[in-house]
């Protein structure tokens, strides 16, 4: 079985996870930006993130067989902090660079004004640079963030072949399923979907633009879920090229929208930032 897990956050992981992930058969990931738990204080904090979603954690990927691309945002939690909202001018910086497959995680946390004008502006890059684009649903008023961030992407002008709607549920998927975008599912423990869910929303709606995902992060979570949904839909009847549609082909045909996705399996070079090479090991 080989998986390609479409959101993932591996800053939060350990090398053993990559270990982990790559003996599972997860061959590659896109690991968009997103709010690493501690409130940001400064626009120049993003800079050293995004450079190392683009430099170290490709390097660090590789070392294991899997390759790492990203998706660069400011994320709809930070877009309601006034201290981050430069981060909006740095954009297009990153949005340029090679490995970067997408702008997300983009949408709604709370549906403020604010994050709605992050929410346009960044739709707009996405069309700007020709990427594909990563939206995040609420966690809390899941379905009226889920219509909005619809009517917003049908506003922008951007392809909705072009957009996944993540972290989608049974109250949600109905509303993206007709809408032309594709639908993303977290696999993420007691907080969003669960394998034998999943394999029932599948065959309700069928696997066409179909994303699965684990989220993992610094939450409880599991990189392996993937896996765990690609048995499960086998235990239920699924074929095997059914699986390999849905946890690898499917994210290849959204992220490969992007003319940027190279799965080509080879040790990366080591990153220098500053004019100093990296350290392999800790402190």
């Amino acid at each position: 079985m080989r998986i390609f897990d479409p959101h993932i956050h591996m800053t939060s992981r350990t090398t053993d996870d990559y270990a982990r992930m790559a003996d599972a058969g997860v061959q590659a990931v896109v690991e968009p930006a997103f709010w690493t738990g501690q409130p940001r204080t400064n626009a120049g904090s993003f800079t050293d993130y995004f450079d190392s979603l683009v430099g170290w954690e490709p390097y660090r990927a590789a070392q294991f067989g899997v390759v790492h691309h990203a998706a660069i945002a400011l994320n709809p939690k930070e877009a309601n902090d006034p201290r981050c909202r430069p981060v909006l001018d740095l954009l297009p910086r990153y949005l340029d660079k090679d490995r970067v497959v997408a702008v997300g995680e983009i949408g709604y946390d709370s549906i403020t004004p604010e994050e709605d004008d992050a929410f346009e502006r960044q739709l707009a890059l996405a069309v700007e640079h020709d990427l594909p684009a990563l939206v995040h649903t609420p966690h809390r008023d899941k379905a009226r963030g889920t219509r909005r961030s619809l009517d917003v992407v049908a506003a922008s002008g951007i392809a909705s072949g072009r957009v996944a709607i993540d972290h989608l549920n049974e109250v949600t998927v109905g509303l993206v399923h007709g809408s032309g975008c594709w639908m993303g599912f977290s696999i993420y423990p007691e907080t969003k979907m669960s394998p034998p869910r999943m394999v029932e929303i599948l065959r309700r709606y069928g696997l066409d633009r179909m994303l699965i995902n684990s989220a993992a992060d610094w939450g409880v979570s599991d990189p392996l879920l993937t896996l765990e949904t690609g048995m499960a839909m086998l235990a239920a009847g699924f074929t095997e090229d059914d699986v390999d549609r849905v946890l690898w082909r499917n994210p290849v045909e959204f992220y490969g929208q992007s003319g940027r996705l190279d799965l080509a399996v080879t040790g990366a070079a080591e990153p220098t930032f500053a004019g100093s090479s990296i350290r392999r090991g800790g402190s």
